[in-house]
Parts: C-alpha cells; structure tokens; sequence
C-alpha cells in the first residue's frame, strides 16, 4: 500500500497524534519513516525582540532553532521505533513549513505525508492558512491530516 511515509513533526500535540497513527499504519504496511522538523530562519524584528527580552536568551537564535528542531525529531525518531518500525530516518530543514515539507516528499520520494491538523504556529495559520491547508494542495501524493 504505502512505501515511504513522511511525517512532518513540530513537537505539538497535533503532530504527536499524527506520528502515532502513522506508525501504526507504517507498522501494517511495513513502510519506511521519514521524519521532518522544519524550522523557521529569525527575521530581523525577532532579532530586535530577542534583545528587548535579556541576557538569559541565546547567541545566535538559528542555533536555538536547529537544537530545538534536532532535539523534536530526535524524540519522533524514538517514538516512531518505540512502535515497532525499524526503518526510521530524521531529518531538520530550515524554511517555510508547508514548501519545505513538500520539497522533502518529493526528494525522499514518499508516497504518504502524514500530518497534524494544527501545528505550534496557531496565529500564521489563523492569517494566512494552515501548513496542512498548504501541503495538501502543493503535495505530489496523497495527505492524511489527523
């Protein structure tokens, strides 16, 4: 049935559901599992923002960024083998959600992408569409929204 399944991951509990029906259904087809944390570059007025907030924030909020992104799919990893599937990949990628999940599908040819309805970024999803709104009309397979 599937072969490759994608599972894009943000660390709320949305895509934690989503991770666990996808590896259910990843243990029943006996597919493969990718696992992507995307991650947002900082613009400048974060920058500005993070200076307002005091010393105890980090150097370089990219760092932060791509600790945090390798940390969460690192956790999805485990969860994902936690459930009995053993091909299980991770990656992190830095860009917008919805175009850098789609990119990954295509490059990792997964023929399923398996996402949570609501993400960790609720307000850009309130104005401008949700990421699973984005993917499943951009993606070259198909969608399964939890």
């Amino acid at each position: 049935m599937f072969s490759r399944i994608l599972i894009p991951y943000d660390g709320s509990t949305g895509a934690e559901r989503a991770l666990v029906k996808a590896a259910e259904l990843a243990k029943l087809c006996g597919a493969r599992v990718v696992v992507l944390t995307v991650y947002r570059h900082h613009s400048m007025l974060e920058a500005s923002l993070s200076m307002v907030r005091g010393a105890a924030e980090p150097g370089h909020l990219d760092d932060a960024m791509r600790s945090h992104a390798r940390d969460a799919a690192d956790y999805a990893k485990s969860l994902v083998r936690d459930a009995g599937v053993a091909e299980v990949s991770a990656f992190i990628r830095a860009g917008q959600p919805a175009r850098t999940i789609v990119a990954v599908a295509r490059e990792k040819d997964c023929d399923l992408i398996v996402l949570g309805s609501r993400g960790l970024g609720a307000t850009e999803g309130y104005l401008l569409g949700s990421v699973s709104h984005k993917v499943t009309g951009l993606a070259p397979c198909p969608v399964m929204v939890v």
